[in-house]
């Protein structure tokens, strides 16, 4: 045993050095130094380039970077989005097409979906299943490589995928000027405002986090306001929860709108940097987003604070505000203890300011139209517009810009009724996370703090229509495996607890005090808003749907 220690060899198995490898990485990455930072950038660049992660690319990635293989191993392995190929394994297929089987998908035909495309493909071409897409109003939703397929059928996913080439995106800058766009910004920047103007403007708003947590903007914006030294702003475009695809829409539709109301942030807080922060899922968004980019760099209207841009890569927790902070650093998106809160402590130690995609389209109407004007968009005792997400059993599914407090009937009409042949019979009011309600409720106001007398809450204002053909058991199920899956495995209550409580919802008839004491558990001490609220439609069945458990 001596002699083999004396005798061991100069360099651990696996660890030695492929000079291809390096030569590749060199030049995919380009001349450094490499920010340590931008990690994830970086293993996007080298999967978009190569097809997958080679374990000789990643050792040679953190000989370059100068960190430990095993730091840069963990940070590729967390993400769902990065292949990591070991030495004897073979690549992934050149063909991957990933299909939603959430909820709104489920409803929609996924689980028949994914068994014909399945039985259909080439053997270059892999089938996998894939948490929410951000495109519940188009189920079943799919991805063939990074290229949306709304309302999948098996033909269009084993067509050759040539066809489906990205359109050359142009620049929307000069159309958003033409009607006034960033004329705000200038004003805020040649000092016809202030920051306190601004944030008391806000004050007589309901503007709040639109993400999900609803805490009041000019709250946030103030506690970042009132601290010292160099601070950030994060735009939080990481929409995972399943039925959620506002973010989409507002980018789709009016990108610079968002963006400035981001560099209005961005100035009131007196934020250094600006991280936009957006899900993998969205490769057409992310392409539009560098464009107009640089032209507000090219145009000057981003100069009192820098723009970068990053790119998720398929982690739904990353959507909780610390989780992010840590992906933005280039770690594994695992949420923070508070506190401290990151209005103190968040990028790079830096007081940060995180908004939401929404939130911040708000500002510019807000600021221009005074904030009467907003609070009269919604109805009484419930300030505000409200963008809905509406999918499931309703005849035209889409989002829904609409007054706060409507309820889930108001947003089945404006969807043209049910589907034909289904009737109303459940709800989830606001996605995967907010619990389930029976249509008896149907006329309950979906809005902050309307809901949680009843278990649920809005959350996003992600709502999922069920109708009489659905089962619940098995709509809670789904929901279950979704967090179980996505849960980053920090903490015990949520890791454990995720996957006890699908075995035992997995059971003929559930065992009542068994869920509701690992629902206790899970509620009272997981780390973040993930396990906390896994239980919720499990809970909601046991309590509205006592047949179905």
């Amino acid at each position: 045993m001596n002699a083999q220690r004396r005798h061991a060899r100069k360099f651990p198995r696996g660890r030695q050095l492929d000079q291809t490898a390096l030569n590749q990485v060199r030049e995919i990455l380009g001349p450094g130094p490499h920010q340590r930072d931008l990690l994830i950038e970086y293993l996007h660049a080298i999967q978009d380039r190569l097809g997958y992660l080679p374990r000789p690319h990643l050792a040679a990635l953190a000989a370059e970077m100068k960190l430990a293989m095993a730091e840069v191993y963990e940070v590729a392995s967390f993400y769902a989005h990065f292949d990591i190929v070991e030495h004897a394994e073979l690549p992934p297929p050149t063909i991957t097409i990933r299909v939603c089987d959430s909820l709104s998908c489920m409803l929609a035909g996924a689980e028949t979906l994914i068994s014909a495309v399945t039985a259909a493909a080439d053997p270059d071409v892999r089938v996998v299943r894939a948490p929410c897409i951000g495109a519940c109003d188009q189920a079943p939703a799919a991805a063939l490589g990074h290229h949306l397929i709304g309302h999948a059928t098996p033909e269009k996913l084993l067509a050759d995928h040539h066809q489906h080439s990205h359109a050359t995106a142009r620049s929307r800058l000069p159309d958003y000027q033409a009607s006034g766009g960033y004329q705000l910004l200038q004003n805020c920047l040649a000092g016809h405002h202030t920051p306190a103007a601004i944030i008391a403007t806000l004050s007589q708003s309901a503007l709040r986090g639109l993400g999900g947590a609803g805490f009041p903007t000019h709250r946030k914006w103030t506690m970042v306001h009132d601290q010292s030294g160099p601070k950030a702003l994060a735009v939080n475009g990481d929409e995972g929860e399943p039925g959620t695809f506002k973010d989409r829409y507002f980018l789709h539709h009016d990108p610079h709108r968002m963006l400035e109301g981001m560099l209005i942030a961005a100035w009131v807080v007196g934020a250094d940097d600006c991280y936009l922060y957006m899900r993998d899922e969205y490769p057409e968004i992310i392409a539009q987003l560098r464009i107009e980019i640089a032209a507000l760099e090219a145009a000057g209207l981003c100069r009192h604070t820098k723009l970068h841009l990053r790119r998720g890569a398929g982690a739904y927790i990353c959507g909780e505000e610390s989780a992010m902070i840590e992906s933005i650093e280039g770690k594994r998106g695992l949420p923070r203890h508070r506190p401290p809160y990151v209005a103190e402590v968040g990028i790079h130690g830096r007081p940060t300011l995180v908004n939401n995609i929404e939130t911040l389209y708000w500002i510019r109407n807000i600021i221009e139209k005074g904030p009467v004007w907003f609070n009269h968009q919604g109805k009484p005792e419930h300030p505000g517009p409200r963008t809905y997400s509406v999918s499931g059993r309703v005849k035209n599914p889409g989002v829904k810009i609409a007054p706060a407090g409507s309820s889930v009937r108001e947003l089945i009409a404006l969807c043209g009724g049910m589907a034909d042949g289904h009737m109303f019979k459940a709800y989830l009011p606001g996605g995967a996370s907010g619990g389930i309600l029976p249509a008896a409720m149907g006329d309950e106001p979906l809005d902050f703090g309307s809901l949680e007398k009843h278990g649920a809450f809005v959350g996003s204002h992600a709502v999922v229509v069920l109708s009489e053909h659905d089962s619940l058991r098995d709509a809670a199920r789904n929901l279950m495996r979704f967090f179980m899956a996505e849960s980053c495995g920090q903490c015990t209550p949520c890791r454990s607890g995720t996957e006890k409580a699908l075995t035992l919802m997995a059971t003929p008839n559930w065992d009542e005090p068994a869920l509701n004491a690992l629902s206790t558990v899970m509620r009272e001490a997981s780390i973040c808003g993930l396990g906390q609220a896994a239980s919720n439609p499990l809970q909601a069945v046991l309590r509205f749907f006592p047949d179905e458990r």
